[in-house]
Parts: C-alpha cells; structure tokens; sequence
C-alpha cells in the first residue's frame, strides 16, 4: 500500500481518467486491493482489471436470497475467467435471529436497512477489514445518492480510526449505454436476467423488472421511497463527494 498518497488530490488528477487508467493507478499503488462483484458493471471492471494483473481479487456477496440465474451467473464468471471467486456469507447466528423474530419478508413492513445490514453490509465490512482499497462498479447516474462519487475516494462508511480504506469507482463517469458496449464489443458474460427485463439486480424478493423509460434502479425496493434505494454498501458523506470541476481544472 502507498502510505505516501493523497487521495483528494489523486481522484481530483484522475477524475477524466479512462477506467483502465483508473484500475492501473489503483492496481499499482494498492496490491491488496479487491474488486466487488455482482452485476454487470463489476464484470467489466473484472475484464479489464485481468488484462492489467493476473492475480486480482475478487469477492460476492451471498445474501441467501440471490436468484437462481444470478448463482448460475456467478459460476459463468468464475468459469469464464478461471479466477477464484470469493463467496461472502452472511452470520448464521444473525440471521437466524433476524428470520426468527421477523420472518423472512420483514422489509416490506420494516423497510430493507435491517436486513441487508446482516446479509450485505456485515460481511462486506469483514472483507473489507483485509484490504487496503477495493474496486466498484458505482456509476454517477445511477441513483442521486451517486452522482456526486468521485473516481476514488477515502471510504469514511468502512474506514477505522486505525486504518483508511479507499475506493475506486473506475466507471464513475460511464453511462449505462457504455457498460453494455463493452459488454458486447467484449464477449463479456452478463446475468440472463436482463433478457428478462432486470435492469438492476439484487435478493430476489425485492427485485422486479422495470418498464419503458423507468430509471434502472426503479426495479430495486420498488415499496420504498427513490431516496432509500441503496443498501447501506456505499454510503454517501460530504468528505466522498468528487471533486468540482474548478477544482479539477
């Protein structure tokens, strides 16, 4: 790990950078850094981050709840790829206590926060704790929460008085439209859901297929309100907040 950097003037330097750039700097200057997968976006990070290092990391949540196709999806990756996929599970202790008390669909009446606490955010926090930096596939017009998450950042959400955590969001500047370009121009692997109509794609209870014109995330917590659709993985503080472009110039 480079003790020496500073991060708010790395991301204000790379903030027009390519994606590949982006993975470059964070590949070299961060060796224990790990690529958070689940969907589409995080593939193509996978693709490009193995045409730079051989070795990366590479880890998954398994909420318990994940569909059928998305399990089959994870396996096409490691496949594909040949990398060791790492598999994160959440407390068994936890969970059986949250199911026990409240069922297994609380978050219809209580909303999502609790649960993806024990089944998302807990052993990411784990993972997290073995690592010097890790890689996002977060996009600006993904939800409002986003748009403002710049290309790396120090994670204040997972960082500890004793050690800071940073985060690369290489695709931070990408559209949706650029993803699926790499996609195809690529041959890279994506979940078959989104033949079905998934745009966005999480524990099945609480995904469902969007319609014409509907923004991507509109499919995720459909019962909730647009300003809770995020899990508790990437929280937004003023201290994230990429740089203004006066500041980049």
């Amino acid at each position: 790990m480079s003790t020496n950097l500073n991060i708010e003037q790395l991301a204000i330097h790379e903030e027009q950078s390519d994606p590949v750039e982006i993975l470059r700097v964070a590949l070299e200057h961060f060796p224990n850094s790990a690529i958070s997968f689940s969907g589409a976006e995080d593939v193509v990070l996978v693709d490009m981050a193995l045409r730079i290092r051989k070795d990366i990391q590479v880890f998954s949540l398994d909420t318990g709840r994940l569909h059928a196709q998305t399990y089959r999806f994870l396996e096409e990756v490691r496949n594909h790829y040949d990398i060791p996929l790492e598999i994160l599970s959440p407390d068994s202790r936890e969970l059986e206590q949250l199911v026990q008390t409240k069922g297994l669909f609380s978050f219809y009446q209580d909303g999502h926060k609790e649960c993806c606490a024990i089944r998302k955010v807990a052993p990411l926090r784990r993972k997290l704790a073995s690592v010097d930096a890790w890689i996002t596939g977060l996009r600006h017009d993904q939800t409002p929460v986003r748009a403002s998450v710049p290309v790396v950042q120090e994670d204040t959400a997972f960082s500890t008085p004793e050690r800071t955590l940073v985060k690369f969001n290489p695709l931070a500047n990408w559209s949706s439209a650029q993803v699926w370009e790499y996609i195809r121009d690529n041959n890279v692997p994506f979940n078959e859901l989104h033949r079905s109509g998934y745009i966005s794609i999480g524990c099945e209870p609480c995904t469902r297929t969007t319609l014409p014109n509907q923004h991507e995330r509109a499919g995720r917590w459909w019962w909730e309100e647009e300003a809770m659709k995020d899990c508790g993985l990437h929280v937004a503080t003023p201290e994230t907040s990429r740089p203004k472009p006066a500041e980049v110039a």
